[in-house]
């Protein structure tokens, strides 16, 4: 009895997948994904901007954005009003997001973003500063008083993100232990910005409250730019340090085996991280739980490889605060709640929801 040919009669008929085409049906699969996300995010855009104007025809309103017709009613309020706060929100998520993915890539904590690492808390600390100190008119004037919150907000966040990087380097603390760090410098601008709101007249109380609630209502064109350029530099950097991400998910020492700085790519992508979270937060206030939800919801997605994990959390990170500041605009007319409510309002059970079913698998 010829067994050999029993044996190839089975390899035939059970045939083994080649780990080529499987990689490269997995490849497809994640840019399908991409690509998706990216025709949600232009959709979810589009359809904000209906909602925001339902009280015209839809086809004026898309009429008017695809021309630029800004002599017409539903041409100006789409121009001057929807735009710049419907792109500010598109930025803010997707800078906050991909700030998230590239913190809990480098400290290795699941759990790191710039809200749990103390960022927005710092920034909201230095908002609070620049409106009892240097409030309008009473130490700086004309443009520097139209600015000095945004300045101060950014630049106690920065100062956040040093006091952070100064305590690991002094205690030579793992990258994982960053995060307690955070933790505790958060605490710290936590309670001066209460001393601050006890030390604060009823006008300046009334100021610093609704900061800190979070909004991009007091959007415009040229604060868009602006960190729609920051946005694009930092996600070109860290997208060309994608392999060096992808390998220190393997490990610290795996990675210095493969030819990474860690200790240099730490250090510089936790300062440009935090960089563009301050710039995202420092005009618009504290917006919570979106730079741990669009990284999360992106990796339950496609997985930890960076080449996709990071276009993807920048959409993903979008279309969620999109989709909050559609919600806070249109909720409860005539009133626009700020978007930060909403996202700390929802984050939280939103966040433990995509634990648990992400753990459960």
């Amino acid at each position: 009895m010829d067994r050999s040919r029993d044996y190839r009669v089975y390899e035939d008929a059970v045939a083994v997948p080649d780990s080529e085409s499987v990689y490269s049906e997995s490849s497809r699969g994640r840019s399908r994904i991409l690509l998706a996300s990216l025709t949600a995010l232009v959709a979810l855009f589009l359809s904000a901007i209906l909602v925001n104007n339902s009280g015209y025809p839809a086809w004026d309103v898309l009429a008017s954005l695809l021309t630029h017709d800004t002599s017409s009613l539903p041409g100006r309020y789409v121009w001057n009003l929807d735009v710049p706060v419907l792109l500010a929100a598109v930025a803010v998520g997707a800078g906050l997001s991909l700030a998230g993915a590239v913190m809990q890539c480098i400290l290795k904590n699941p759990l790191a973003s710039p809200y749990t690492l103390g960022l927005s808390n710092a920034a909201a600390f230095g908002a609070a500063f620049s409106v009892i100190f240097l409030q309008s008119g009473a130490v700086l004037s004309g443009v520097l008083s139209d600015v000095a919150v945004p300045m101060s907000a950014f630049a106690f966040s920065m100062v956040a993100t040093g006091i952070i990087i100064l305590l690991t380097r002094v205690t030579r603390v793992s990258s994982e232990t960053m995060v307690l760090a955070g933790i505790a410098v958060s605490a710290i601008f936590s309670a001066g910005l209460t001393l601050m709101q006890y030390l604060a007249d009823p006008v300046q109380l009334s100021t610093i409250v609704s900061w800190t609630f979070g909004s991009v209502s007091y959007a415009t064109i040229g604060w868009d730019a602006a960190i729609i350029i920051v946005l694009v530099a930092s996600f070109a950097y860290f997208y060309m340090r994608r392999w060096d991400m992808n390998a220190m998910n393997a490990g610290d020492e795996v990675a210095q085996g493969l030819g990474v700085n860690v200790g240099s790519f730490l250090m510089i992508g936790l300062v440009l991280s935090a960089l563009l979270s301050a710039v995202m937060v420092c005009r618009f206030g504290v917006i919570a739980f979106v730079g741990l939800l669009g990284p999360h919801m992106a990796r339950m997605l496609v997985g930890d490889d960076h080449r996709y994990l990071l276009p993807l959390s920048v959409t993903m990170g979008a279309c969620l605060m999109l989709a909050a500041q559609t919600v806070a605009a249109n909720v409860v007319l005539p009133m626009v709640l700020p978007v930060g409510l909403l996202t700390s309002l929802l984050g939280g059970p939103a966040f433990i929801y995509l634990l648990v079913r992400r753990y459960r698998r």
